[in-house]
């Protein structure tokens, strides 16, 4: 049996631990003895508890781990007490590391949750409890919209960006995490130990908003089990790629590593690109709704640092595609992406509106209508790979910061988002702009005339 947000996945190539392994809800785990009811599992502590979103405002799924089958479990909730129970359904991850470790990955959704009404929560079985979570209902912020912690990139050694983010979600000042790529350094080490001290790291902050993951380079060991298996994103069994609406903003999660990860076949980046065209289709439909559109996928399209990758060169896999076919930038200007975030390098920076390396910027405010999307690389959080340093700067370059960090961005309205780099080492915002757009659409002639009149060829 398996969650109602789950489906099977839809590579056509051989993806041989793309779909997850679903227990039978009955089962006979290997320590129980019918003639002896007082055995019970090894290992049942729930531990690494986080929240992901279910789609809409009324549905939160919960998802931690046990490294023994607990056989039944459950997330009991409710807003003043536990007046709610809703069974799980466990899957099972075998590492691919020397010892083979076995985790047992358990999901359940949480649905009725009002907007705005604080909700208590624990997981767990009769063989162990989690501590007691808090989260409040997705509803609009007083003065307007939401606002999310933006950022990739962080691990285990030098997460300089933990506290802070832990912090403010608990503060109330974070309403959803977006995890743009690379975790852990790497998920897999250790047999996966490395892994799970990330998600204890993370939980006093995932387990109380909705951690929205990107899969990047560094969970490619395995064929990226470990992505695959430990998150749980609305509509995939994957997490490769999927949408979500909230408020005034339709997320598009992509991944960029099927470019450059072609030993497990080249079909999934048509099967990709087919979603892409079909999500973007689709949220243009629903634009008077839900205007903005906002893309999240690891490698960047342009960049300025010294760090030799693909951003670097006049033609990149991303942005370009494989000679010649589904690369995202024409895509993002046919259905009118207005903004998206990248990481990769160890960095941050933030662009003028670009589109085919012409960049707006002869004007008094290129954020203004802009006719092309805004990017911002978010991968400053931390890690022991220490920052990616800069070049002299490119003609799309607004901004680069040297300092670790993390990303605020708040959506106030169907017109208006602010952004604002945080920077650990100066304890403040360092960099903040306003975008404004009055018509979201697909992008014009006009633009395009824009674009040559006001900007610069790079």
């Amino acid at each position: 049996m398996r969650l109602a947000f789950a489906f099977v996945c839809v590579f056509a190539f051989h993806f041989a631990k793309c779909e997850r392994t679903y227990l039978e809800v009955g089962r006979t785990a290997h320590w129980m003895d019918p003639n002896d009811a007082n055995r019970g599992p090894y290992y049942g502590q729930p531990e690494q508890v986080h929240l992901s979103y279910g789609g809409d405002p009324s549905r939160q799924i919960v998802t931690w781990l046990t490294f023994d089958d607990t056989v039944k479990s459950f997330v009991e909730y409710g807003t003043d007490r536990f007046s709610t129970k809703v069974a799980a359904n466990v899957t099972l991850f075998r590492d691919g590391g020397p010892k083979k470790t076995i985790r047992f990955i358990h999901r359940a959704v949480m649905t009725g949750i009002k907007p705005g009404k604080r909700y208590v929560y624990r997981v767990g079985s009769q063989y162990g409890i989690s501590n007691i979570f808090t989260f409040t209902g997705l509803t609009e912020r007083p003065d307007g919209g939401y606002r999310f912690a933006v950022f990739g990139d962080m691990g285990n050694k030098n997460a300089r960006s933990l506290g802070t983010i832990q912090r403010e979600v608990q503060d109330g000042e974070i309403d959803m995490i977006l995890h743009v790529g690379d975790f852990s350094y790497d998920l897999d080490t250790d047999d996966g130990a490395f892994g799970d001290e990330y998600m204890r790291q993370i939980e006093p902050a995932a387990a109380y908003v909705p951690y929205m993951t990107v899969v990047g380079n560094h969970e490619e060991k395995y064929n990226f089990s470990h992505y695959i298996n430990r998150f749980t994103m609305p509509n995939t069994d994957h997490g490769f790629f999927y949408s979500f609406d909230i408020g005034d903003v339709h997320f598009v999660v992509l991944s960029a590593e099927l470019y450059f990860y072609t030993k497990y076949g080249t079909d999934q980046i048509q099967t990709q690109w087919n979603f892409l065209n079909d999500d973007l289709t689709k949220a243009n439909e629903n634009r008077r709704n839900v205007p903005w559109i906002i893309a999240l996928f690891h490698r960047p399209m342009y960049c300025s640092t010294t760090y030799h990758d693909q951003c670097m060169h006049r033609h990149s896999i991303v942005r370009d595609g494989i000679n010649g076919k589904y690369g995202l930038e024409n895509l993002f200007h046919k259905y009118g992406v207005d903004v998206a975030f990248f990481a990769h390098l160890h960095s941050y920076e933030r662009f003028y509106p670009v589109y085919n390396h012409t960049v707006y910027r002869n004007v008094s405010n290129p954020y203004y209508n802009p006719p092309a999307p805004v990017y911002i690389l978010a991968g400053s959080a931390g890690c022991q790979e220490d920052l990616s340093p800069f070049g002299p700067p490119e003609p799309w370059t607004a901004f680069t910061s040297d300092s670790y960090g993390f990303h605020r961005m708040h959506v106030y309205n169907k017109t208006h988002i602010h952004f604002a780099q945080y920077s650990i080492k100066k304890e403040g915002i360092e960099d903040e702009i306003w975008l404004v757009k009055h018509n979201h659409q697909p992008y014009t002639v006009h633009d395009s005339q824009r674009l040559q009149q006001y900007g610069i060829n790079a």
